[in-house]
C-alpha cells in the first residue's frame, strides 16, 4: 500500500512540473518589443516598446516618445515628448467601473464615451482651447464584434449651415493575435480604434457623405493589409496599401514586428 501511495505522488509531481513548464514557454502572452517601418522610398523608422510587467512605459520612436502612467490596471495618462524631452502633449483617460468615460487632451480636444445597453459605444468630441469655449466637433457611435472594433460611424457638427457631413470607417479582420493586445489596459483606449482589436486589420474602408442643398457627394478609400505569421500565429511582417477610390494611385509601407 506504501508502495502504491509513493507511485501515485511522483506521477502527481510529474504531471505538475510538465504544467508549470508548459506555463513558463506559454506563447500566447508574447508582448511587442520593436516595430521597423520601411517607406515605399526605402527610408527605414525603428521604434522600441518598453515594459514593466505587462505593463506598457513607453513607446520610443525617432521623433517622439510617449510615456504611459497606470492606476489600477488601467492607463490613465499618456504623455508625449519629443526627443529634446520638451513636452508636446499630456492625454488623461477617465473611467467609471472600468470602462473608458472621458479622454482629455490638454489644451486640445476632449471626448466624452457612454456606454450603451447593446454594446455600442456613444461619443462626443469637443475641441478646448485655452481661454476660449468648447466647440462640439463631432459625434458618433462605436461598433464592436467578438473583440474587435469593427466601425465608427460619426457625423461632423462644426459645418457650414444646411452641411452635413457623414464620416464611417468599418475594418475587417483575420483570426490571428494581434500584437498589442496582451498589453494591459491598452484595449479600453477607444480612441486607438482598430489597434485595440484582438486581432489585425485586413481591410479598412472609410466612406465620406456630403450634403449640401439637396445634393450628396460621397467617396471611399480602401487600406488593405497583408500579413506574414510566425508559428505561434502572432504578426512579424504586415504590407500596407492605400488604394485611393478617386485616383487609383497607392502607397506601400512594410512593418516589421519583434517581440
Amino acid at each position: 500500500m506504501k508502495k502504491t501511495k509513493n507511485i501515485f505522488w511522483l506521477l502527481s509531481v510529474f504531471v505538475l512540473t510538465l504544467y508549470s513548464c508548459s506555463n513558463d514557454n506559454d506563447d500566447s502572452m508574447k508582448l511587442l518589443k520593436k516595430v521597423v517601418e520601411t517607406s515605399e522610398s526605402g527610408i527605414a523608422e525603428t521604434t522600441l516598446f518598453a515594459y514593466n510587467g505587462n505593463k506598457l512605459i513607453s513607446i520610443d520612436g525617432v521623433k517622439k516618445r510617449s510615456d504611459f502612467t497606470y492606476t489600477d490596471g488601467l492607463i490613465t495618462k499618456m504623455t508625449l515628448l519629443n526627443k529634446t524631452n520638451q513636452l508636446l502633449e499630456t492625454i488623461n483617460y477617465s473611467y467609471l467601473e472600468g470602462k473608458l468615460v472621458e479622454v482629455i487632451s490638454l489644451g486640445n480636444y476632449r471626448i466624452k464615451y457612454i456606454h450603451n445597453s447593446d454594446k455600442t459605444v456613444s461619443y462626443e468630441k469637443f475641441s478646448i482651447a485655452s481661454g476660449n469655449p468648447e466647440i462640439k466637433e463631432s459625434n458618433g457611435t462605436l461598433y464592436f464584434q467578438n473583440e474587435n472594433f469593427i466601425k465608427d460611424e460619426r457625423i461632423l457638427d462644426n459645418t457650414a449651415s444646411g452641411t452635413l457631413i457623414k464620416y464611417s470607417v468599418s475594418f475587417d479582420y483575420d483570426t490571428k493575435y494581434n500584437p498589442l493586445y496582451n498589453i494591459l489596459g491598452y484595449k479600453k483606449l477607444l480612441d486607438y480604434n482598430e489597434e485595440i482589436s484582438a486581432n489585425n486589420s485586413l481591410i479598412s474602408t472609410v466612406i465620406t457623405s456630403v450634403s449640401k442643398d439637396d445634393q450628396i457627394t460621397s467617396s471611399a478609400n480602401f487600406y488593405t493589409n497583408s500579413f506574414k505569421y510566425d508559428i505561434d500565429n502572432y504578426p512579424i511582417e504586415r504590407v500596407s496599401e492605400n488604394n485611393g477610390a478617386t485616383n487609383g494611385n497607392g502607397g506601400y509601407l512594410k512593418t516589421e514586428y519583434f517581440y
